[in-house]
């Protein structure tokens, strides 16, 4: 848990600064928001980035999936493109089309990320399936299984730490990317970000983005634990099979010294 460290001990230097600006009360003119206020905007903007990327999961997941298929295969370039104008569109402009189309608020936040989030997802899956040894699918054809069998047992298995990885790029991305929803009348912490640059106070601002950063770097860290966790065991290295199998190995070649035992000797009479 090592690997930890570093992380948690940004996310809690964040935290500290977001108490210090809390507890400012006041600067200048100006009422800096409590500390209830700081809360409902964090959760309202971790509701905001799970919904976005729920929705690209649900939907990318299986779309990488589907054009992994050696039926669909010529579908993947055209898809690939069509899904990377999600990342070409400037954030501020995606958002506005989506605030233009059904209306500024929550969902035209959601639908906007959910476009941003959806090529992660999407290549990752495609890639991670399409990156599966033929000859490991064509052992366990021969082995009697079935094509859901190999989809299920051998395939998915080997694809996941691909495909959580891509989510979790995703999801962080996406932390940032929700504070620009602020300037669109969306929810979070991005309406603190754009009320502090509206009225030029800057620790309104680091308000707003200190707990946009730490929120980014706890998921990171939690996606994280959850690709070391759905990563097969045969695919981690060494020093990540745990304490009983370093034992072992460490006992299988560790060579062994004879030169304490003694041999019993027979009295001759």
């Amino acid at each position: 848990m090592r690997h930890l460290t570093p992380p948690l001990l940004l996310v809690a230097g964040l935290i500290g600064v977001t108490v210090w600006m809390t507890r400012l009360g006041t600067v200048g003119i100006y009422r800096m928001p409590g500390a209830g206020e700081v809360a409902i905007s964090t959760l309202h903007h971790l509701q905001l980035v799970l919904a976005a990327e729920g929705l690209a999961i649900l939907i990318g997941v299986p779309i990488g999936f589907i054009v992994s298929r050696r039926a669909f295969r010529w579908l993947g370039t055209p898809l690939m493109v069509l899904v990377n104008v999600g990342q070409t569109v400037p954030t501020l402009a995606l958002l506005a089309i989506a605030s233009l189309a059904i209306g500024s608020g929550f969902r035209a936040a959601v639908i906007g990320l959910f476009i941003y989030a959806l090529l992660p997802i999407v290549r990752n899956t495609y890639a991670g399936i399409r990156s599966v040894d033929p000859a490991i699918t064509e052992a366990a054809h021969g082995m009697g299984m079935s094509r859901l069998q190999v989809v299920r047992r051998v395939e998915l298995p080997l694809a996941r730490p691909v495909i959580v990885a891509g989510i979790r790029t995703s999801t962080v991305v996406n932390v940032g990317t929700a504070a620009v929803a602020g300037m669109i009348g969306g929810v979070g912490l991005g309406a603190l970000i754009t009320t502090g640059l509206a009225v030029n106070v800057v620790e309104m601002v680091l308000q707003g983005a200190a707990p946009a950063a730490a929120l980014a770097i706890a998921l990171d860290a939690l996606l994280g634990l959850v690709e070391r966790w759905m990563t097969p065991r045969g695919l981690l290295p060494t020093g990540r099979q745990g304490p009983k199998k370093r034992r072992f190995r460490r006992a299988l070649t560790t060579p062994v010294s004879y030169t304490h035992l003694t041999l019993p000797t027979k009295r001759i009479v």
